[in-house]
């Protein structure tokens, strides 16, 4: 039984612990970190695309400085602490996965960066690149200048706001526990639940009765809220035990969050009724390739009405000027304007700088 159906989700995002990935003095668990880079090896090996979102930095780092309670005595000693640990973190990944053959990259983030309309889009970017070159991006919160006002407070939340913006069908948290129980795991007559269709009072109750593991920064109710963000872009999110070899190789017992199989909801918001900040003309051929799910390019594009900035929601209309569909924009209108009708390979010069790939990328387009 796989962890996801299907089981080969082209986009994964995989989010790691602190108790699964550093042991209780501070080290690495570095064999149990080796099957992980197998088992990604292997899914990789079978055409899957894997994100990480690894905690561990704090941890590591107050080993390595001799700082009281984990790093956590204060703010400045985490963020000191994450400073400090991020850097080996991001070294045993890149060890380790290179042993596989494969090759790492670092992505730190703060709340800001994803919800700030163009830093989501540039990160959305790297994220798409990264994933398409065959890299495996490891991510983390950058808690070495986050506040309590700007984090997201647990990377069980970062994990599902990674797969929105990757564009993933499938969340993994592997925790210490294989689930969501109806009770507190540790009581007589505990319910291990295997699916849960949809998130309502109730299973949020079972978080609050005490099924929360306590490791870490997030427990069940975290874990419960990071399912919502998932499922809401239309991707899974199963949580299941870490607390063996080869996790992501096994059909080791899992609590299912399963999305609705209708479209994610950023497309659902970017078709509904927003208020546009202008209008992309295209040809034809272009309306063409959008009906087929491709991305806009600033060749397929006539004119350009309005006045945006990058990341603002604008309206694809076609050669009859009925819109075909809505997405953010990955120029602003000037830029877009000198652009339309040129081949890619004539844009770095008429822009001056390196352009993006589309004027407006298949992952942030709704067609109507």
């Amino acid at each position: 039984m796989p962890l996801f159906p299907p089981l080969s989700c082209p986009r994964l995002v995989v989010k790691i612990g602190s108790a699964l990935l550093v042991d209780p003095d501070g080290g690495v668990r570095r064999e149990w970190l080796a099957g992980i880079a197998a088992d990604i090896a292997s899914r990789t090996r079978d055409g899957q695309q894997i994100a990480v979102v690894s905690s561990g930095a704090i941890a590591l780092g107050a080993r390595r400085l001799g700082l009281p309670k984990g790093g956590r005595a204060s703010l400045e000693d985490a963020q000191a602490a994450a400073a400090t640990g991020q850097i080996a973190l991001s070294q045993v990944w890149a060890e380790t996965l290179a042993a596989e053959g494969l090759t790492a990259a670092q992505m730190l983030v703060t709340l800001d960066d994803l919800e700030d309309r163009r830093r989501y889009l540039n990160a959305a970017a790297t994220l798409d690149r990264l994933l398409s070159l065959g890299v495996v991006p490891i991510l983390n919160e950058n808690d070495s200048v986050a506040t309590a006002e700007i984090r997201f407070g647990d990377n069980d939340r970062l994990a599902a706001r990674v797969a929105q913006a990757a564009g993933a069908q499938g969340v993994v948290l592997l925790s210490d526990v294989d689930g969501l129980y109806d009770r507190n795991p540790a009581l007589p007559g505990a319910s291990h639940i295997p699916r849960v269709e949809r998130i309502d009072a109730a299973i949020e109750a079972m978080a609050d009765k005490g099924s929360a593991s306590g490791m870490g920064s997030g427990g069940m109710v975290s874990k419960i809220a990071a399912a919502r963000i998932a499922n809401a872009a239309g991707a899974h999110l199963a949580i299941a035990s870490g607390r063996v070899e080869h996790p992501l190789s096994i059909a080791a017992r899992h609590t299912l969050f399963a999305a609705e199989k209708a479209a994610p909801a950023r497309k659902a918001w970017l078709a509904g009724g927003l208020t546009a900040r202008g209008t992309i003309h295209v040809d034809a051929g272009a309306a063409r390739a959008l009906a087929t799910g491709k991305s806009l390019l600033a060749a397929g594009a006539t004119r350009i009405e309005g006045s945006f900035a990058r990341g603002d929601l604008i309206v694809i209309a076609g050669p009859d000027g009925k819109p075909l569909a809505r997405g953010l924009t990955e120029y602003e209108s000037d830029d877009a304007a000198r652009i339309v009708g040129k081949r890619s390979e004539e844009l770095a010069e008429i822009l001056g700088y390196a352009p993006r790939s589309a004027l407006v990328h298949r992952s942030h387009m709704a067609l109507l």
